[in-house]
């Protein structure tokens, strides 16, 4: 291994995980080699095109690529063998079962072993269940057998614990770096890979391999069934004449529990929750266990999304169907300064809008791009717009799906002269305290329509 100021980073994937990760490691002083089997992708990153939305992501990228310790490439053995730690970074994405694919972690390990020239330290980067460490090391291991070839390497466990639309600040000013590894060499290793960090008295929490990984499934986990279990508060608040923002908050002075992921909504979504809480059920399963408390936070988030759908049946139809009904959506992204719309809420709300006789007007500041083709079956009932006032144009009811910062500050005495109808399902509430809204609209908010009758939706 080389000194401290000339470690040696290779980064396989630049999805949001890889990208975001090499970018940083970069200003942390580290010289970095981001690689992709995308072509295209690499090349527009060399011409500074990011393929993600991400706050404060392009000027980082732009500044170490100028100052050339950011280096992007297609190239996986010129990555391999320039490398003293490589980050795997490649997607995992959920398979029908809810197990997560690990075919590009394989497929990136067989290379690792196939272009291997001298002592590595691997870090599995993406999210993986329990064992993929040691089902790592076994592929590396057999490539570099097949090859007759005697170098030595270690495995790491560092999960991510990015959030979209702030993974700079978490990858700058992380909460904590796990380091899951069986080897003092390793473990110093990756000391020198976060030494500013360290210096900057970031907690650093050093395990074996399997507890690393257990660690991001039981994190993501447990914040899926803190939103399901105040989205469940909340459908029960509004039977009952409560407002569940008052309760979150009364739950949220207690240190016990803590105010954060306490805000109702339409139910949770992106790259990680979903997919996470069905792999680590999964996981179980394969290991003779039933997660019925993640299982449980699962399913309430299914029926929140259904329920939605019903609320707005529910306020603007007498026949249990929407034919004719126009609806404005605000917000497609699954939440604000992202443009992913990966199991996004709004997917199956604008979905069963539809089924229901519905037609959508949409509009996104981030995720209108990727709505579309995860939308494509339904795409002759959408119509996607340029602003937000547009997508108001004589609807008869707005649905705020996304709490970004412009719908916020938007003019709602504008928009409720642009609209045909006045019904205002805000699902994040946004306005729920806003007199002038409520004044203006047939206002439904999440919970928090105590006294009103109308909102004893089924």
């Amino acid at each position: 291994m080389k000194g401290e100021d000339h470690v040696q980073i290779g980064v396989i994937g630049t999805g949001y995980v890889g990208l975001v990760q090499g970018v940083i490691l970069a200003e942390f002083g580290m010289n970095v080699i981001c690689m992709d089997v995308d072509s295209g992708k690499i090349e527009r990153l060399k011409q500074g095109i990011l393929p993600i939305y991400e706050p404060g992501l392009k000027e980082l990228l732009d500044k170490n690529a100028a100052e050339d310790r950011l280096h992007f490439s297609t190239g996986m053995q010129e990555t391999v063998e320039k490398s003293d730690v490589i980050f795997i970074a490649v997607g995992t994405p959920p398979q029908e079962d809810g197990s997560a694919d690990l075919q590009y972690v394989i497929r990136a390990a067989e290379d690792i072993g196939r272009y291997m020239n001298g002592y590595k330290v691997v870090v599995d980067k993406s999210t993986v269940p329990v064992g993929t460490g040691q089902k790592v090391r076994s592929v590396i291991q057999k490539m570099l057998s097949d090859r007759k070839a005697d170098f030595s390497f270690d495995i790491v466990s560092n999960p991510e614990f990015l959030r979209e639309g702030k993974a700079v600040r978490d990858c700058l000013t992380p909460d904590r770096i796990v380091i899951g590894s069986d080897s003092a060499r390793a473990r110093e290793i990756m000391h020198q890979v976060y030494n500013v960090l360290y210096i900057n008295q970031i907690p650093f929490l050093e395990t074996n391999i399997e507890t690393a990984e257990m660690i991001k499934y039981a994190s993501n986990a447990f914040l899926a069934v803190k939103i399901s279990f105040i989205n469940e508060m909340a459908l029960l608040a509004d039977k009952v004449g409560a407002n569940v923002q008052e309760i979150a908050r009364g739950m949220g002075m207690d240190g016990r529990i803590s105010p954060k992921f306490l805000h109702a909504g339409p139910g949770f979504g992106g790259s990680c929750f979903p997919k996470d809480t069905r792999a680590i059920v999964d996981i179980a399963r394969q290991h003779g266990e039933e997660m019925q408390v993640i299982s449980a936070a699962i399913s309430a988030n299914e029926k929140q999304k259904a329920k939605m759908v019903q609320r707005v049946i529910h306020a603007l139809s007498e026949n249990d169907g929407l034919n004719g009904r126009c609806i404005a959506v605000w917000g497609l992204s699954f939440k604000p300064e992202t443009d992913d719309v990966r199991d996004a809420p709004s997917l199956d709300i604008i979905t069963g809008l539809i089924e229901a006789g519905a037609v959508v007007r949409a509009y996104c500041p981030q995720g209108m791009r990727e709505a579309r083709w995860r939308l494509q079956a339904q795409e002759a009932s959408i119509t996607y717009c340029q602003n937000e006032y547009e997508c108001v144009e004589k609807t008869d009811a707005l649905i705020l799906m996304t709490e970004w910062h412009k719908f916020r500050g938007a003019n709602m005495q504008r928009v409720r002269q642009l609209m045909k109808g006045n019904d205002f399902f805000d699902f994040k509430n946004v306005f729920s305290k806003n007199t002038e809204v409520k004044q203006q609209f047939h206002y439904h908010g999440v919970g928090c329509n105590q006294g009103d009758a109308n909102e004893t939706y089924r």
